[in-house]
């Protein structure tokens, strides 16, 4: 009678066990989905649509909430559609004029800065209702490519373009996949962006540049190398970048090297912050103010003949 009553035990404590682990399992599983589910809307692969699809529901709802005119949203509309259709952006989010403004101040009232390099002339561009909390890698490709555009030693590989709008930059970036570049990078974004609100960063930008036979480099800075979490190295290899065309001279030198992508994973709440003419300081950054763990740059040095272009993508 005993051994009847152990062995019913035992296949009892079998069962709890099961049942124990079953349960586990699916908790586990529920969680997986969960985190899954949660990091495709954070680089935007929720399946939840793009940029046009993000532009008209926010613009509903500044008309449902009284804030925009039906009139008003029925034009923007027709307006991004057109941008849509041409592939140019809109220049509604553009600032021209910032390294002239910068000269300006730098050389008339900055008392407490000793020398400036400037980058050559550069747009800025600033989020819309269509890609905000995500658009920042590609408007940051704007501003770079803006100032490729105004520079006369890129005609040879840019000559006829225009900035893109993002579902075009979108576009660009899978066309740069389908010829052979970084496929990796292509394979973990499905190879699919457009539709999409995902994230670019340094490799893609990398990617499209080099398809446009732009030559250019990434540097990574891996770790802080300062007290704090703060990235010293970085600051010094900025400044070595544009100071290295003259030494001595005048307080403010503008350079004939165009800006550098900089880009860290939460980039956005650096590039949101909003731009009074009056307060310069939201643009100058110390080594104080850079404490993520990781930052990549990307450097732009030239024009790729065919040829290298060929041997880069064959290098993907």
């Amino acid at each position: 009678m005993d051994r009847v009553q152990c062995s019913r035990d035992l296949e009892l404590a079998h069962h709890l066990q099961q049942e124990e682990d079953r349960k586990r399992r699916s908790e586990e599983s529920r969680q997986e989905r969960e985190e899954f589910q949660k990091l495709q809307r954070q680089y935007g692969l929720d399946h939840s649509g793009g940029y046009k699809q993000q532009l008209l529901r926010s613009m509903e709802r500044e008309v449902n909430s009284g804030r925009m005119h039906p009139s008003e949203f029925h034009r923007r509309k027709a307006d991004m559609m057109e941008s849509l259709a041409i592939g140019i952006d809109d220049g509604k989010t553009k600032t021209s004029g910032i390294i002239e403004a910068l000269y300006r101040y730098y050389q008339n009232a900055a008392t407490d800065v000793r020398r400036v390099w400037l980058s050559t002339a550069v747009d800025h561009f600033h989020s819309s209702f269509g890609d905000k909390g995500w658009g920042c890698g590609y408007r940051n490709f704007q501003m770079l490519l803006s100032s490729l555009l105004q520079n006369d030693a890129y005609d040879d590989c840019l000559k006829g373009m225009s900035v893109p709008c993002i579902p075009k930059i979108q576009s660009m970036i899978e066309d740069a996949w389908r010829e052979g570049f970084d496929p990796q990078g292509a394979s973990q974004l499905n190879n699919r962006l457009q539709g999409t609100k995902a994230w670019i960063g340094a490799c893609e930008i990398y990617t499209l540049l080099t398809s446009l036979r732009v030559k250019c480099h990434i540097v990574d800075f891996h770790k802080s190398t300062g007290p704090l979490g703060t990235h010293p190295r970085l600051f010094e290899w900025m400044l070595n970048y544009y100071s290295s065309e003259r030494e001595g001279g005048p307080k403010v030198v503008c350079t004939s090297k165009p800006p550098v992508y900089l880009q860290h994973q939460e980039m956005q709440k650096l590039l949101k912050q909003d731009m009074e003419a009056s307060n310069l300081k939201q643009l100058r950054k110390f080594v104080g103010n850079l404490k993520h763990k990781q930052y990549q740059i990307v450097a732009v040095e030239g024009v790729l003949t065919a040829e290298e272009k060929i041997r880069e993508e064959t290098a993907d």
